[in-house]
């Protein structure tokens, strides 16, 4: 793949001026404190894996509307985890993937963390399974997720989607085995978007990983994208052409490049410049708007894979200097 959009030069100064609604702030509020109104009702019940370095917890808390999510708790083994609180990282999955199975995602307490593995309602039957449902129903939509009640932000699907993340969040602080000070949140793509949301939604976060993110920039990205999950909003609104100035102020709302301006945990970003799904002007788009401290790895002839197991490397070393932590361990 060649590089399509804008020299990185110019992506370094790429500054859209993506227009935030009037009433952003309040409707996060009242969302966020709806939803905080109802208990958690977290459990953890032990699962068998067959991992010797890795204890795992089938977790279930109540999400948004109360609808029940799934996640898998992580934790190193008792023998190596010794006493007192750990720091942790909660992951957030790309598009149209779960939770997986409970030994597929286990990096973070192989290295000494407690690890949450969220599912995303509705998701999980692409590249890997989950198995959270999403009860609520939406008027007509291109298939896929990006344009499910996209007429109304109270509506929205990521509406109920970023708020099942800011209360996995919760979960997690509320575990006695974790520090709540030192939480990280993390994904990739989709991912990376829904945890630079919840960076600027949920106060107290000790650092965010988000690498190529999606769900930013979406006047641009709809716009250069090369296909699917932006081309569903494209197709959409090829079929309906009187709602395109209803559509984008929905997502405004949802938008990590303009959330990201209330951003203020330190953030290590990665942006992929050969990228076809999450073209890299979008990436920096969110990272240049970001609030905090931020650092961005560049890959220049990665597509949307990115990084992979050299950025994994780099978060490692950059997340235990964030937290404090002597290299080789998470305490």
């Amino acid at each position: 793949m060649p590089q399509t959009d804008l020299p990185l030069e110019e992506l370094r100064r790429y500054r859209p001026q993506l227009p935030a609604p009037d009433d952003l702030q309040g409707f996060w509020d009242v969302t966020l404190a709806e939803a905080g109104e109802r208990p958690l009702d977290a459990s953890w019940t032990p699962v068998e894996t067959g991992l010797v370095t890795v204890e795992t917890f089938d977790v279930s808390f109540a999400g948004f509307g109360g609808s029940p999510v799934k996640a898998w708790l992580h934790l190193p083994a008792r023998a190596v985890r010794g006493d007192g609180p750990l720091p942790a990282v909660v992951q957030y999955q790309g598009y149209n993937g779960g939770r997986g199975l409970p030994h597929e995602h286990v990096f973070w307490a192989s290295a000494g963390f407690a690890q949450l593995v969220v599912d995303t309602r509705g998701q999980g039957s692409g590249w890997t399974v989950g198995d959270t449902a999403d009860p609520v129903g939406s008027a007509a939509a291109q298939p896929g997720f990006l344009t499910r009640g996209v007429l109304d932000p109270r509506a929205y699907y990521y509406r109920r989607v970023y708020t099942d993340a800011v209360r996995a969040l919760d979960v997690l602080r509320g575990h006695p085995g974790v520090d709540g000070d030192r939480i990280a949140v993390t994904g990739i793509s989709q991912g990376g978007g829904i945890a630079l949301a919840v960076s600027a939604l949920s106060r107290g976060i000790a650092a965010v990983m988000a690498d190529v993110p999606f769900l930013c920039d979406f006047p641009r990205a709809t716009r250069i994208a090369a296909g699917d999950p932006y081309g569903e909003v494209v197709r959409y609104l090829k079929a309906h052409r009187d709602r395109v100035e209803t559509v984008f102020r929905t997502l405004s709302y949802f938008d990590a490049a303009v959330l990201a301006r209330a951003a203020s945990a330190p953030a290590l970003f990665s942006v992929a410049l050969m990228d076809q799904i999450c073209p890299p002007s979008t990436v920096f788009a969110a990272y240049n708007a970001y609030a905090g401290p931020k650092e961005i790895s560049v890959y220049p002839f990665n597509d949307h894979e990115g990084g992979e197991a050299h950025q994994q490397r780099e978060q490692l070393g950059w997340l235990r200097g964030r937290l404090g932590l002597p290299v080789g361990q998470a305490r």
